[in-house]
């Protein structure tokens, strides 16, 4: 007697576990018959047995479906990579689904505070006022490296030298040909040509941005007098990329050019990358080693909100453009459901996704951090 069955219980028939458990009801092997509709007809030799089956696979379908539960969150391009890979991990071992989009940590403030989206990612952190305003909430979940980037031929990844000083100058827009003396000294055995450069910067707003218009900040006063920093500023020379997808793809395509990108992104698209002199006046590479050095000289205890920025850190080995992403949640969440999943998603990632990061080259929170992390959770957050 064939039995008919939804097409969502055909899914978890064609499961493995699903499989075993029918055969083993059936006394035997089971053959689906698929219809018009989606429906599917499944035989076996008692009908009551297979009733059975066609229930208890039914039951799983509803019973994982009112389980698991899809949120969404945008913002920082920065940390796109790492959460991709954390949400594929954690979605197979939940069923529960984090929607990212990369759109900026400017988009994902902005879709924060309008309570589109159940949490925020930016690279700069959110000032007291309006953390107040919006009764928002932050806290770090990773922490990464912005390099300087570049497309010139003949230079391989990491063996140009840059430092603040003449980055600031490229970006300011007096220093426009490769061969420039300031940039010749950093690098006395490179054949530079003496092609105009093209800078590349952020078109959106960025916690990229802001991380590396916060260094320049501080190791050039021209800069910080001319152009500051900030999510989005006036850029006195370049062309715009949207994210660190668009930065890259133009550095890529554009010979000759220089832009900044979180470093996971340089080393996916295969572009140049700068190595810098940073703030103890020593040469240092883009490194997990190098991020940790600079991370190592925050003091997260006593950052109210974890407002805490680690540019041009001190340190032998510090590497200059050190940034920390933020996860940005009300405090009073709007969908009490979706929150606690969200919740349950970074728990996991601090537990579970240090290899991930690491693989990307980002630097996993400390546990002593993680531990002031779940403290704030449980004190600031209405769950």
């Amino acid at each position: 007697m064939p039995v008919t069955i939804s097409p969502a219980a055909v899914i978890f028939l064609q499961h493995s576990s699903h499989l075993i458990a029918t055969r083993k009801a059936c006394n035997g092997p089971v053959h689906p018959t698929f219809t018009q509709g989606a429906t599917v007809l499944i035989s076996c030799k008692s009908p009551i047995r297979f009733a059975a089956v066609a229930a208890i696979a039914v039951a799983s379908t509803f019973a994982v479906g009112a389980q698991a539960t899809d949120i969404t969150g945008a913002g920082s391009s920065f940390v796109y990579p790492v959460v991709s890979k954390w949400s594929a991990a954690y979605a197979e071992k939940t069923g529960n689904h984090i929607n990212y989009q990369s759109i900026g940590s400017g988009g994902g403030i902005a879709q924060i505070k309008a309570g589109t989206v159940d949490f925020g990612a930016s690279d700069m952190p959110l000032d007291e006022a309006t953390l107040s305003k919006f009764g928002l909430g932050q806290f770090p979940d990773v922490i990464g490296g912005i390099v300087p980037a570049f497309n010139v031929e003949g230079v391989a990844p990491g063996k140009m030298v840059l430092d603040g000083a003449t980055l600031a100058n490229i970006y300011l827009g007096k220093i426009t040909k490769w061969n420039d003396p300031a940039i010749a000294k950093l690098n006395p055995t490179l054949k530079l040509p003496a092609a105009a450069i093209t800078v590349v910067h952020r078109s959106d707003g960025s916690g990229t941005t802001f991380n590396f218009s916060d260094y320049l900040s501080k190791v050039s006063p021209q800069w910080k007098t001319k152009v500051g920093e900030g999510t989005a500023v006036q850029w006195p020379v370049g062309i715009g990329g949207k994210g660190n997808e668009g930065v890259s793809a133009y550095i890529k395509q554009i010979k000759n050019s220089l832009g900044y990108v979180e470093y996971a992104f340089a080393l996916q698209n295969h572009i140049g990358y700068a190595v810098m002199k940073n703030a103890a006046g020593n040469i240092v590479k883009p490194t997990i080693a190098n991020f940790q050095a600079a991370a190592d000289t925050a003091d997260w205890k006593h950052s109210k909100n974890f407002n805490l920025v680690m540019t041009n850190a001190p340190g032998a080995n510090a590497w200059p453009i050190t940034a920390t992403s933020w996860v940005i949640m009300y405090k009073q969440p709007k969908n009490l459901a979706n929150a606690k999943v969200a919740f349950d998603f970074f728990k996991w990632a601090y537990e579970h996704g240090q290899e991930q990061a690491r693989s990307l080259d980002y630097v996993p929170l400390p546990p002593s951090l993680v531990q002031q992390i779940e403290t704030y959770w449980k004190t600031e957050y209405k769950m």
